[in-house]
């Protein structure tokens, strides 16, 4: 029996775990009132919790079930979360409780950073080691073709939607989660692997104007990448373009950065500036994408003895 340990951000759940939420969030440093404060006021104006957890859930879901028909009773799925319970050693905890000693271990997030992918690698690496589990993390998957197929579909669609006058007159801007802008000078594979991903999502939807854009930046005194998608909203709607459609190719569900930083933050900037911005659905439990993610599970996994 093998083992996949699917991963996430994580999420609180409820809005009273919003403060513990952040406080792992910040390493075991308490935010300010202030900061707590706008946190809490993002999650209620999307609800009050982010579907993330449950998105994941399904995801980690449709991976197993695309695993027992390409092997059957071969796999067994975990997920564990970065930042909420279940965390990743909880994951690998429940993976060695199962006498699973060998296993795969899948962000879904497809593009690797030191600084994201990275950190997930080592909490996998010493949870593993710590129950005599044997993981081996696939670190970057931002050109799996089913990936750039199902986002194109989606680009093509969103592109659609606009009024015929609009089309033309669109620019379509790919997004990442923002991270330090260290990682540059670090030679961090990020920025470059969000372009390549770019590159192929809009030459499969046939899409000539488009730039990437950078999102959700955190609120530390150090610089982010570069330039923020409302920056770019802004820019382009002084130099006379009439539509943006933002394609979160970094995020694979619905969660906050999407919901709230895009469909309600970054919208307000473009009605504010005269655009229309519309976005690509999230890829959420897509079948074909959970397929493709279980071959490559599989792909990653020990050949069968």
């Amino acid at each position: 029996m093998m083992g996949l340990l699917v991963m996430s951000y994580g999420t609180p759940d409820d809005p009273d775990e919003i403060a513990a939420y952040y406080t792992h969030v910040r390493l075991g440093r308490a935010p300010s009132p202030e900061a707590l404060a706008d946190l809490r006021r993002r999650y209620m104006a999307i609800g009050g919790v982010s579907p993330l957890s449950e998105r994941t859930r399904a995801q980690a879901q449709g991976i197993g079930r695309a695993l027992d028909r390409l092997q059957p009773g071969r796999w067994k799925t975990f997920v564990g979360s970065k930042h909420a319970w279940p965390f990743i050693e909880d994951g690998v905890s429940a993976m060695a409780a199962a006498g699973i000693r060998h296993g795969v271990g899948l962000v879904l997030a497809p593009h690797y950073s030191a600084l994201s992918i990275g950190t997930y690698v080592d909490r996998v690496r010493d949870a593993a080691a710590q129950a005599d589990v044997t993981l081996s993390v696939i670190e970057s998957w931002h050109l799996l073709p089913t990936l750039v197929e199902l986002l194109a579909e989606r680009l093509t669609v969103a592109l659609h939607s606009l009024p015929l006058d609009l089309q033309g007159n669109a620019e379509v801007l790919v997004t990442a989660h923002s991270l330090p802008a260290r990682v540059a000078d670090m030679g961090d594979p990020y920025p470059a692997q969000l372009a390549e991903t770019a590159g192929a999502i809009t030459r499969a939807a046939g899409v000539k104007r488009w730039r990437v854009a950078w999102q959700s930046a955190g609120r530390t005194p150090e610089p982010w990448l570069g330039p923020d998608v409302r920056e770019v909203v802004r820019y382009l709607a002084a130099q006379g373009t009439k539509a943006v459609v933002v394609c979160p190719a970094g995020f694979t569900s619905d969660h906050l950065e999407v919901l709230y930083d895009i469909d309600i933050e970054a919208l307000a900037v473009a009605e504010a500036a005269g655009l229309v911005l519309v976005r690509t659905d999230s890829l959420n439990d897509d079948p074909r994408l959970m397929d493709a993610l279980a071959e490559l599970v599989v792909s990653s996994g020990p050949p069968r003895s």
